[in-house]
């Protein structure tokens, strides 16, 4: 068998996460357990189910902890959820998920209007949110959006990405 053989391609689906929380009416909590439970069939390895953000602040998404506690975990596949703060961490903790994500944006005016924050205060979240689960061993991982381009602010330069992947002012979660 050559190397190429050997590699093989891991697909993260966010659409649960991401599409649910822009819907136009609340997805019953039934349904999105139904929905995961199915791509849980598929092969799929990694499965974003939810956030635990503020109910205030994406109303759709509320009931993370029933959907985390409800769904049939299979064997292989990892359940991961996005992570805003540490308040949201200690809920997605609670329900025992596999993976924590951790996202900011490259652009400052996308952070402020997807997180409520400059980039550089997700960097802090980041950090704290990093020091508060360091104990436990559930794996986190961080995603950086707007990378490439802004809705707001059009292209963003890759300079700009890349010093927001080179902070130094994020621990390691684990040697």
């Amino acid at each position: 068998m050559t190397a190429m053989e050997k590699k093989r391609v891991y697909i993260h689906d966010v659409a649960l996460r991401d599409g649910f929380q822009i819907e136009p009416n609340f997805v019953a909590t039934e349904e999105k357990v139904k929905l995961i439970n199915r791509l849980s069939q598929t092969g799929l390895a990694k499965i974003e189910a939810t956030s635990f953000v503020s109910p205030k602040a994406i109303p759709n998404l509320r009931d993370a902890e029933q959907v985390m506690r409800q769904i049939e975990r299979v064997p292989g596949v990892v359940y991961t959820v996005l992570v805003p703060n540490v308040k949201g961490c200690e809920r997605a903790l609670d329900c025992k998920v596999d993976e924590i994500n951790l996202v900011m944006s490259a652009s400052q005016s996308h952070n402020r209007a997807n997180l409520r924050m400059s980039c550089e205060q997700s960097l802090a979240q980041f950090a704290e949110i990093v020091k508060f689960a360091g104990q436990s061993s559930v794996f986190i991982n961080g995603s950086l959006s707007t990378s490439f381009g802004c809705p707001f602010d059009g292209w963003v330069p890759r300079s700009a990405s890349w010093s927001w992947c080179s902070s130094s002012s994020i621990p390691a979660s684990r040697e």
